[in-house]
């Protein structure tokens, strides 16, 4: 078992065994690989759980899609996910609800000495995509091109393959340019390699100008409405833990292990990125920013990533009045 493993069994059992009759249970599913884990991490460094009025289960998941087999199985309580699958759960009758967690999102990332220098530099390219056709961020740069008389879909040659696989395809000079998720991204920019694009300069160049959370807590509405309390007390915690990681220098010195970052440099792009992604505002007009995002991804999947629905669906956002 290496360093990281052995941690996060630490940040598990901890949790565990914090649990108690009198406690609402709160069963998180998380991946070894996601950020969550940090701030659990950090949640039990800081001793935030001890006074709790609720107690944290962690559970392991492989990845998303377990996550949400997981979560519609009735096995966890909360996963991380996005707000486009929580609008077409509820567009199939059922009811979960989705609250920000990080605005975060992907990069477009070429060589330093890459020829490529905006996206009309990109047809004829040989381009990698993270996530598959239906990545959000890919859509979206789609529509990016479009706005600009091009037709990045018929005129680049994609790659579609994990992360890791496409990074070192990138480091090999097999591929001319990288669309990849943002650790990814800090790993490969702390190597010296040029983001172009970032999701978010991608939806501002659409004509969106407000930042909309990505990803976020998604749960059965209600479940958290039947513990409010609880739940908005761990949002408050996990928002806490986070902002303490990015102001506390020894307190994301504690983490370390569980970001695989191998380098100085690759920890402060991590970091970077990381804390660029704390949820700074979340209302009315993040909402109805989703919503245009929402129609706009619709239109370009041809319904595949969005669900039967046209429109964002009422009640994924949780309302916490």
């Amino acid at each position: 078992m290496n360093v990281k493993n052995c941690l996060l069994s630490v940040v598990f059992l901890c949790i565990g065994n914090a649990a108690h009759a009198d406690k609402t249970p709160i069963r998180l599913g998380t991946m070894a690989a996601g950020t969550l884990n940090w701030e659990l991490a950090a949640m039990r460094d800081q001793g935030l759980l001890e006074k709790a009025g609720f107690s944290l289960e962690a559970v392991a998941i492989a990845n998303q899609q377990a996550g949400k087999v997981a979560l519609q199985a009735g096995a966890v309580d909360v996963i991380v996910s996005d707000w486009i699958w929580t609008s077409a759960m509820r567009a199939e009758g059922h009811a979960y609800s989705f609250y920000p967690y990080a605005d975060t999102s992907g990069v477009l990332l070429v060589p330093a000495d890459s020829p490529i220098k905006t996206l009309a530099d990109l047809p004829g390219k040989k381009l990698g995509v993270a996530g598959g056709e239906l990545d959000k961020n890919w859509l979206l740069l789609q529509a990016l091109g479009k706005q600009q008389q091009l037709d990045l879909n018929a005129s680049v040659e994609k790659v579609y393959a994990a992360p890791p696989l496409l990074g070192q395809q990138l480091q090999s000079k097999r591929l001319d340019a990288l669309l990849t998720y943002w650790q990814f991204a800090a790993h490969l920019e702390s190597l010296g390699y040029r983001a172009l694009l970032s999701g978010e300069d991608i939806i501002a160049k659409l004509g969106i100008t407000e930042t909309v959370p990505s990803l976020g807590y998604v749960f059965k509405q209600d479940w958290a409405d039947s513990h409010k309390t609880d739940f908005l007390q761990f949002l408050t915690l996990s928002r806490q833990a986070r902002d303490t990681l990015c102001s506390s220098d020894a307190s994301w010195q504690k983490i370390l292990p569980l970001t695989d970052a191998a380098t100085p440099t690759e920890q402060d792009r991590l970091r970077q990125r990381y804390c660029q992604g704390r949820v700074e505002a979340w209302g009315a007009p993040q909402q109805d920013a989703a919503r245009a995002i929402f129609t706009l991804l619709h239109g370009l999947s041809g319904n595949k990533l969005t669900g039967g629905a046209d429109r964002l669906q009422a009640g994924t956002f949780w309302s916490t009045d």
